[in-house]
Protein backbone atom coordinates (compact mmCIF):
# COMPACT_ATOMS: atom_id res chain seq x y z
CA UNK A 1 0.00 0.00 0.00
CA UNK A 2 1.59 3.14 -1.20
CA UNK A 3 1.20 5.91 1.18
CA UNK A 4 2.34 9.92 0.93
CA UNK A 5 1.89 11.75 4.52
CA UNK A 6 2.35 15.24 3.72
CA UNK A 7 3.13 17.36 6.72
CA UNK A 8 4.02 20.90 7.59
CA UNK A 9 0.45 23.13 6.73
CA UNK A 10 -1.19 25.01 9.42
CA UNK A 11 -2.13 28.78 10.46
CA UNK A 12 0.53 31.23 9.63
CA UNK A 13 -0.13 35.84 9.13
CA UNK A 14 0.57 37.19 5.63
CA UNK A 15 4.08 37.55 4.68
CA UNK A 16 5.06 34.64 6.95
CA UNK A 17 6.59 31.29 5.78
CA UNK A 18 5.69 27.47 5.83
CA UNK A 19 7.61 24.20 4.55
CA UNK A 20 5.42 21.76 3.21
CA UNK A 21 7.21 17.97 3.38
CA UNK A 22 5.94 14.94 1.46
CA UNK A 23 6.68 11.43 2.65
CA UNK A 24 6.76 8.79 0.22
CA UNK A 25 6.85 5.14 0.66
CA UNK A 26 7.61 4.33 -3.03
CA UNK A 27 10.25 1.91 -3.55
CA UNK A 28 11.70 3.54 -6.11
CA UNK A 29 10.78 7.13 -5.19
CA UNK A 30 13.81 8.51 -7.36
CA UNK A 31 11.93 7.62 -10.77
CA UNK A 32 8.53 9.26 -9.85
CA UNK A 33 8.21 12.64 -10.80
CA UNK A 34 6.54 14.17 -7.73
CA UNK A 35 4.68 17.72 -7.42
CA UNK A 36 2.17 19.50 -4.93
CA UNK A 37 -0.99 20.88 -5.67
CA UNK A 38 -3.61 22.68 -3.73
CA UNK A 39 -7.41 23.08 -3.81
CA UNK A 40 -9.67 25.27 -1.54
CA UNK A 41 -13.04 24.91 -1.53
CA UNK A 42 -15.62 24.91 -4.87
CA UNK A 43 -12.69 25.16 -7.02
CA UNK A 44 -10.74 22.36 -8.95
CA UNK A 45 -7.19 20.98 -7.74
CA UNK A 46 -4.48 22.92 -9.48
CA UNK A 47 -0.68 22.21 -9.78
CA UNK A 48 1.20 24.59 -7.88
CA UNK A 49 5.03 23.29 -8.75
CA UNK A 50 6.37 19.91 -9.90
CA UNK A 51 9.83 18.30 -9.89
CA UNK A 52 10.91 15.52 -12.08
CA UNK A 53 12.97 12.26 -11.95
CA UNK A 54 15.69 14.06 -13.42
CA UNK A 55 15.29 17.57 -11.38
CA UNK A 56 13.64 19.46 -13.78
CA UNK A 57 11.13 21.94 -11.76
CA UNK A 58 8.04 23.64 -13.33
CA UNK A 59 5.81 26.53 -11.06
CA UNK A 60 3.06 27.77 -11.90
CA UNK A 61 2.64 31.71 -12.71
CA UNK A 62 0.75 32.44 -9.71
CA UNK A 63 4.29 31.32 -7.35
CA UNK A 64 5.80 34.48 -8.06
CA UNK A 65 9.40 33.24 -6.68
CA UNK A 66 7.99 32.54 -3.23
CA UNK A 67 7.82 28.79 -3.31
CA UNK A 68 10.96 26.54 -4.29
CA UNK A 69 10.22 23.14 -4.46
CA UNK A 70 13.07 20.28 -3.90
CA UNK A 71 13.19 16.64 -3.00
CA UNK A 72 15.66 14.61 -1.21
CA UNK A 73 15.68 10.66 -2.72
CA UNK A 74 17.96 9.49 0.03
CA UNK A 75 14.45 10.65 2.67
CA UNK A 76 11.67 9.65 -0.46
CA UNK A 77 11.01 13.18 0.64
CA UNK A 78 9.38 16.21 -1.36
CA UNK A 79 9.47 19.48 -0.14
CA UNK A 80 7.52 23.04 -0.64
CA UNK A 81 9.42 25.79 1.07
CA UNK A 82 6.70 28.74 0.95
CA UNK A 83 7.62 32.39 1.57
CA UNK A 84 5.74 35.96 1.69
CA UNK A 85 2.55 33.97 2.30
CA UNK A 86 -0.73 35.50 1.19
CA UNK A 87 -3.90 35.11 1.99
CA UNK A 88 -4.41 33.35 -1.44
CA UNK A 89 -2.28 31.02 -1.04
CA UNK A 90 -4.44 29.56 1.64
CA UNK A 91 -5.76 25.55 0.66
CA UNK A 92 -5.63 22.16 1.31
CA UNK A 93 -1.99 21.55 -0.38
CA UNK A 94 -1.92 17.58 -1.87
CA UNK A 95 1.35 15.74 -2.81
CA UNK A 96 1.20 14.20 -5.72
CA UNK A 97 3.61 11.19 -7.17
CA UNK A 98 3.51 9.86 -10.76
CA UNK A 99 5.29 7.38 -13.07
CA UNK A 100 4.47 5.62 -16.17
CA UNK A 101 6.19 1.69 -16.49
CA UNK A 102 8.08 1.87 -19.33
CA UNK A 103 8.19 -1.88 -20.26
CA UNK A 104 4.36 -1.50 -20.11
CA UNK A 105 3.28 1.28 -20.09
CA UNK A 106 0.98 1.91 -17.62
CA UNK A 107 0.66 4.81 -15.09
CA UNK A 108 0.72 5.13 -11.71
CA UNK A 109 -0.68 8.03 -9.52
CA UNK A 110 -0.63 8.66 -5.89
CA UNK A 111 -2.14 11.67 -3.95
CA UNK A 112 -1.74 12.55 0.20
CA UNK A 113 -4.28 12.74 2.14
CA UNK A 114 -3.31 16.71 2.08
CA UNK A 115 -2.16 19.60 4.62
CA UNK A 116 -4.30 22.70 5.70
CA UNK A 117 -2.67 26.07 5.05
CA UNK A 118 -4.13 28.87 6.40
CA UNK A 119 -2.62 32.28 5.39
CA UNK A 120 -4.79 35.06 7.84
CA UNK A 121 -4.30 38.36 10.35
Amino acid sequence: QVQLVESGGGLVQPGESLRLSCVASLSIFEDYDMAWYRQTPGKERELVAAITSDGTIIYEDFVKGRLTISRDNTKKTVYLQMNSLEPEDTAVYYCNAHWINPLILRDYTYWGQGTQVTVSS
